[in-house]
């Protein structure tokens, strides 16, 4: 498809506010990681109303659907186009009408979008098999938000069983509706957790000398570890270490016997990515070295980050410049943020595209992802179509490597 297609056009001209309604369906109604059952079965629904077979993962939320061509092909190809489906832990903010029904949970991140998004892809073609140049599957894929991730399920069910290269989407609040952002090599960064206890024997505050004075050595742990383990892993930008959760004491005049932190730990460097268990370990030991804590750790290795194929950014390239235009094709920075789409890079060639979804009119700050008043120009939901029914065509008129 080197050109817009008329009767994408059309196509998209009766359904968009459809996929705008799903959007916000599944906005209102968001589920946690897990727990996603309400927002299989939409998906589910809606796909087998086109006529695609749909399969529950084995673990009791997300789908798998194939779609192959009305006619008979050769090409032994099986592309994946994947949507995550779950949502954040947090309040939305918004006063909408689609605003989160539910309390405590929210679609922050966009994964209502990603999901519209491949909805459409899948519509597109399920209602224009003719047009279908090879064989699809959609992932719809549950619990990214959830360390290691969803993508994990998805895999051990045979989710990429056949597959020969897997297409992915996600939101960018800070780019204008009508750009999507590219990079070879890794978009993403890797990302751990860790859980820090502390214990001592607790005591006066007017005597600290005499105990293990816990919320001081806790706040050295804030303060030191973080500078330490970069040292230990090459210098700035090797490694960033942030605390998000302390939790110690409840009186201010007495000195804790327990106390617990929590941070994540994120690298750039899928090679810096294993070694960060021991490296981590080691600036651990030194920093408290001359207290009589006792720490136990908790390290959960979570997911690297994602590489994009440099033939599959060029495929969606060419998509983009077809049906946007060459200026609207940013250079996506590498960022510190995690994505479990990453486990599924390391199996076949694939490529995460960034989205863009700011309005341009709106001259408000332009609010990053997991903000409590994250929302999107939904326009975004077509142009994310448009740009997958064109990297789907490009890929199938590349010869098989």
């Amino acid at each position: 498809m080197t050109e817009r297609d008329p009767v994408l056009d059309d196509w998209l001209a009766v359904h968009t506010e459809g996929l705008i309604a799903i959007r916000r369906n599944i906005h209102a109604h968001p589920e946690l990681s897990g727990a996603e059952h309400a927002t299989t079965e939409l998906v589910s629904e809606r796909l087998r109303l086109a006529g695609l077979a749909t399969r529950t993962l084995a673990v009791g939320t997300g789908l798998v659907s194939d779609l192959d061509p009305s006619d008979t092909r050769t090409d032994p190809r099986r592309l994946a186009l994947r949507a995550d489906i779950d949502a954040l832990a947090m309040d939305d903010m918004k006063e909408v009408p689609y605003r989160s029904q539910v309390p405590g949970v929210a679609h922050a991140c966009g994964h209502d979008v990603h999901t519209a998004i491949m909805m459409g892809t899948a519509l597109y073609f399920a209602h224009h098999r003719d047009q279908l140049p090879g064989s699809l599957r959609f992932l719809f894929q549950p619990a990214e938000e959830r360390v290691p991730g969803g993508a994990l399920d998805v895999i051990s069910d045979g989710g990429l069983d056949g597959v020969s290269a897997v297409m992915g989407v996600h939101c960018m609040p800070k780019m204008d509706v009508g750009t999507i952002a590219l990079r070879e090599g890794a978009i993403t960064s890797a990302a751990d957790m860790v859980e820090i206890a502390l214990s001592g024997p607790g005591g006066h505050t007017a005597r600290p000398e005499e105990t293990v004075d816990l919320i001081t050595v806790a706040s050295r742990l804030v303060i030191d570890l973080p500078i330490r383990l970069q040292d230990l892993a090459g210098g700035a930008g090797s490694v960033k270490l942030v605390f998000g959760a302390f939790h110690a004491g409840d009186a201010g005049n007495v000195i804790p016997s327990h106390g617990v932190l929590r941070a994540s730990l994120r690298t750039p460097s899928s090679a810096l990515w294993e070694r960060l268990p021991e490296l981590f370990d080691q600036a651990l030991e030194e920093v408290l070295a001359d207290t009589p804590a006792v720490h136990r750790v908790s390290y959960t290795h979570g997911v690297p980050p994602v590489v994009n194929d440099p033939g599959m950014v060029e495929i969606v390239r060419r998509a983009g410049v077809a049906q946007l235009t060459e200026a609207s094709i940013r250079q996506a920075e590498q960022s510190w943020g995690a994505d479990d789409f990453a486990w599924f890079t390391r199996e076949v060639p694939a490529v995460y595209i960034r989205v863009g979804t700011h309005n341009p009119d709106n001259t408000g700050p332009r609010l990053d992802l997991h903000a409590g008043y994250f929302d999107v120009d939904e326009r975004a939901i077509a142009i994310g179509v448009r740009i997958m029914v064109a990297a789907v065509h490009e890929y199938f008129a590349r010869a098989m490597p």
